[in-house]
């Protein structure tokens, strides 16, 4: 037995694509426009085995006329041509590229298909990150991949023309690590680059008092981001980004204008962070939901991207919070000018990116 014939569950989804292909025979020159691709992960290798239906390789390889490659002559003269064709436009990686060969090709007289047998030499990944075009001439081919560890369908994907590669993560120990070890540095990435988290901490620590107050800024803010990021990352809270982004805009203005207005009443600025990290967190959601969340691995992705996300934060905010602080104990006066000069720059930047995401969503340059 086969490993496509191991689920109910591929059964039916495969029978969705057989009606998809009769639907769309009478509309196009292509009969069937998809190909199917399972790969087994197994302890020391990923085997595979490619569907794919014979009007494709009789395109790319120029055999004429149509189905000539049912034909078992025509078939086994052009077996090599067809191992050669397939393999470099299949890749495989499990933290580096891996040399995919081709075990075996068939014919499948009754499905009209040609099936290829491939193989991966490596241990069992951690991680395996797949891309395919096999097809380019047909900007509407499709491959459906399923993937399996022992006899348990775990994911499928879609990957069509202009497809980005897609990434499995195992459900083991080293699937957990590759995940932390993916998800951490994503985070930390993406809050070094992404100014606007940066200024809006900045102007929530220019008149941030003592340690304690600013710790407190802080934990809100983190608090806040957490909570809106599981939900979005969880699909059960998901605003569109068009809203999002501008009000993330708004929210560095806010805390600029507080900053100049503010007098000597209760600091409530952690209760800001709080309310305003609620909306950051939508915007880290975005980011890590184009990213690529591993299903199979979904709480352990959300801990070590927020893991990035405060690491990278503790990267800005301790030495700026030291800079500052040694900068109000040599001289108040310097000090606070700096801080009036920094919170209209505040102001300035996000009352630019508030204008440009809301009507110039393109950029205004």
């Amino acid at each position: 037995m086969t490993v496509s014939e191991r689920s109910p569950v591929n059964h039916f989804f495969r029978l969705c694509l057989l009606l998809l292909g009769l639907l769309a025979a009478p509309l196009a020159a292509h009969p069937v426009p998809f190909s199917y691709l399972d790969l087994h992960i197994e302890k020391d290798r990923i085997d595979g085995q490619l569907s794919v239906h014979v009007y494709d390789f009789e395109h790319d390889l120029g055999i004429t006329p149509t189905n000539a490659l049912l034909d078992h002559e025509v078939f086994e003269r052009n077996q090599y041509r067809i191992a050669r064709l397939i393999a470099p436009r299949l890749s495989l990686a499990a933290g580096k590229p891996l040399a995919v060969s081709v075990t075996g090709v068939h014919l499948d007289g009754e499905k009209q298909a040609v099936i290829v047998n491939l193989r991966a030499v490596t241990p069992r990944p951690g991680k395996l990150t797949v891309h395919t075009d096999l097809f380019p001439y047909d900007a509407k081919h499709q491959t459906f991949v399923n993937i399996y560890e022992g006899e348990t369908l775990r994911s499928q994907w879609i990957f069509s023309k202009g497809s980005n590669e897609r990434t499995y993560y195992a459900g083991t120990t080293a699937g957990t690590l590759a995940v932390i070890g993916t998800f951490v540095p994503s985070g930390i990435h993406h809050i070094l680059i992404g100014p606007d988290h940066l200024l809006f901490l900045l102007g929530l620590m220019l008149f941030a008092g003592s340690w304690m107050q600013l710790i407190r800024i802080v934990t809100a803010f983190t608090i806040g981001h957490s909570i809106t990021l599981t939900l979005a990352a969880l699909n059960l809270v998901t605003p569109p980004a068009t809203l999002i982004e501008p009000v993330i805009a708004l929210t560095i203005v806010v805390i600029g204008v507080d900053n100049l207005m503010r007098g000597e009443g209760k600091d409530l600025r952690a209760w800001a962070a709080f309310a305003f990290g609620l909306i950051h967190g939508f915007g880290f959601a975005n980011v890590l939901r184009e990213f690529g969340l591993p299903q199979y691995a979904l709480g352990w992705s959300l801990f070590s991207f927020n893991v990035g996300v405060e690491i990278g934060q503790l990267c800005v905010v301790v030495p700026l919070a030291l800079a500052l602080r040694s900068l109000w104990k040599r001289n108040d006066f310097i000090a606070k000018r700096m801080a009036v000069a920094g919170s209209v720059v505040v102001i300035a930047a996000g009352g630019y990116w508030f204008i440009e995401r809301t009507f110039f969503p393109g950029g205004i340059l």
